[in-house]
């Protein structure tokens, strides 16, 4: 049985994620001891609130390194909302600057939208090649957000394969809805919220791994 980690360093909405992982055919642990989280076959890093507060979270239990570490060796790791945004460089709320766990450049920002937060259902436009979305289309996912990475900045020259960025728009701003990164893949929106589609893109992911 496919054995996942859900990151567990304070950040709220865990059990909802432990029980779709778990429908999706995962054994899963809620933890936030290192080792536990290293060895498993795949990693979750959800997140909701403020980035700074979910940062100061991950770095009490060591979160960056352990995904770093996770990473170095190719190991998959997913991440979750604040759990996605956290991967990127930076976050900038209410003029505050965090820094993030740098695992692509970018900046989260408020999204340019008439209305925020972004709360509710919205489609995404997938890339060709997505195996996170594969057998999924024109399906809507939940989002509930005030911030998100509006450009992505990550070149690769052809040196490395380009990862796969999913893009979504609210009130004519586009951002980042998901990404897929050789081990590394997040969602901008809730899977565990999304229903059949969300159910779907987990049990995806956890039949990857």
């Amino acid at each position: 049985m496919t054995q996942v980690a859900v990151l567990d360093y304070g950040s709220g909405n865990l059990r909802s994620a432990v029980r779709a992982l778990e429908r999706a055919g995962a054994t899963v642990t809620l933890t936030s001891e290192r080792a536990v989280a290293e060895a498993a076959d795949g990693l979750v890093v959800p997140g909701v609130g403020a980035y700074a507060a979910c940062m100061a979270g991950l770095r009490a239990v060591h979160g960056p390194e352990i995904i770093g570490r996770r990473l170095s060796g190719g190991r998959p790791v997913l991440g979750i909302c604040v759990g996605m945004q956290v991967l990127f460089s930076r976050g900038v709320e209410h003029g505050v600057e965090t820094a993030g766990c740098d695992e692509w450049p970018g900046v989260v920002e408020r999204l340019h939208a008439p209305v925020v937060p972004h709360m509710g259902w919205n489609t995404v436009a997938v890339p060709e090649r997505s195996r996170l979305f594969a057998g999924i289309e024109g399906e809507r996912f939940y989002f509930v957000h005030s911030y998100a990475v509006r450009d992505w900045t990550l070149v690769t020259n052809d040196r490395t394969r380009p990862p796969l960025v999913t893009w979504a728009e609210h009130g004519g701003d586009r951002f980042v809805a998901a990404v897929e990164n050789g081990p590394l893949s997040a969602t901008q929106f809730h899977p565990e919220k999304s229903g059949d589609a969300g159910a779907a893109l987990l049990r995806s992911w956890v039949q990857s791994l």
